[in-house]
């Protein structure tokens, strides 16, 4: 199987507009792998709170109908990154007044919605995506013909037990799109890394590159493997990797090494 992560620069005098246009483009020139991967909120930055309200769309948005397009085009699975996607169930007829959410978006390659999956850990504390956003509340799992992938946003990679309920929902693959900071670039890589050991499965985490409201981003994307290893690493700028792995190896190393089957305090095991 075939990935490309595309580590998109996101900078604040480039319009939203022209981002997705730029966007659309990258997708479309991954035609011929299997999977395509762009970053958590990349049409505002993840930093830039002050744009969430302003940017926010519906989930069937311009950023919706630019990214199914371009997964049609390009014949590619696309998980589109997230966006902040306006709620206006239930709102007032301008549906201004909605509940946001960082919501992910993943595409068939016909351009069909395939899931969602709405960020269940928020970042901030007492402030930012914390307070401006909902969470969502159910992990989300989507079968692609060669692999089951689970979906997870950025801050849920610290959060081990979100990991252990994909895998128990089948999940081989773990898709992870962030902007994460610099400051902490070497927590995410370690948890990265733990997250594939751990749970014995493929770790594809895409981030940023460029400055989100005066927070430099990490970059450095990376695909782990199951045991662990470092497949491929991008460097701190924008930058597209693409990777080869086989998902076979995931069912390999659970059964020459099974420690998920040794879970217990009430735990299942994961489905075989």
């Amino acid at each position: 199987m075939r990935a490309s992560l595309i580590q998109f620069r996101v900078d604040e005098d480039e319009s939203v507009d022209s981002r997705r246009r730029r966007a659309a483009s990258l997708v479309r020139d991954q035609a011929g792998v299997d999977l395509v991967v762009l970053p958590e909120l990349w049409t505002t930055g993840a930093f830039a709170y002050k744009r969430f309200g302003t940017e926010s769309e519906p989930l069937e948005g311009p950023t919706y109908e630019a990214m199914a397009k371009a997964a049609s085009d390009a014949g590619v699975w696309l998980h589109a990154g997230s966006i902040p996607e306006r709620d206006a169930s239930g709102s007032g007829s301008s549906g201004d007044d909605g509940p946001l959410y960082n919501t992910s978006l993943i595409f068939s390659p016909s351009g069909e919605l395939a899931a969602s999956y709405r960020k269940i850990h928020r970042f901030g504390f007492d402030r930012g995506e914390a307070v401006l956003m909902g969470a969502g509340t159910e992990p989300v799992t989507v079968r692609l013909p060669e692999t089951t992938v689970g979906l997870a946003t950025c801050y849920d990679l610290r959060f081990p037990e979100l990991f252990r309920s994909l895998v128990d929902a089948g999940a081989e693959t773990l898709v992870i799109p962030a902007g994460w900071p610099e400051r902490r670039r070497s927590h995410w890589t370690l948890l990265a890394r733990a997250r594939a050991v751990e749970n014995q499965a493929y770790v594809l985490a895409c981030g940023t590159a460029g400055t989100h409201a005066g927070v430099p981003q990490a970059g450095h994307s990376i695909v782990v493997d199951p045991w662990g290893e470092v497949l491929a690493e991008a460097g701190p700028d924008e930058e597209i990797l693409t990777v080869e792995f086989d998902p076979a190896k995931v069912a390999t190393t659970r059964e020459e090494f099974p420690a998920l089957k040794d879970r217990v305090l009430g735990l299942e095991p994961p489905r075989r």
